[in-house]
């Protein structure tokens, strides 16, 4: 596990889990779209998802647990190939499910 820098937006958030999935996939960041869906237990957000639609269909995701504050990262096996403790937690204020 490593410790990341502050991140302080959504957007930030989205930066960095777009940057990581790309480096581990040697895919070029930006260029396959990255689309997100916020987690809810007990009718309260609890993370958000991210889905990375890459080349020749392949799906690569990413959680983030807003209670642990960790960032899961998996291939599109669904085998964990990454884990991130954040120091700070973005707000998810202004966050479209």
């Amino acid at each position: 596990m490593f410790t990341t820098p502050v991140i302080q937006t959504l957007a930030h958030l989205r930066d960095y889990v777009n940057a990581i999935i790309c480096q581990h996939h040697q895919l070029e960041t930006g260029a396959f779209p990255l689309s997100e869906r916020i987690l809810v237990q007990s009718d309260r957000p609890c993370g958000i998802y991210f889905c990375l639609h890459g080349p020749r269909a392949v799906t690569l995701s990413a959680i983030w647990e807003m209670q642990r504050n960790t960032i899961l990262f998996y291939d599109s096996t669904g085998q964990r190939f990454h884990k991130v403790q954040l120091v700070a937690a973005p707000q998810l204020e202004g966050t479209a499910a």
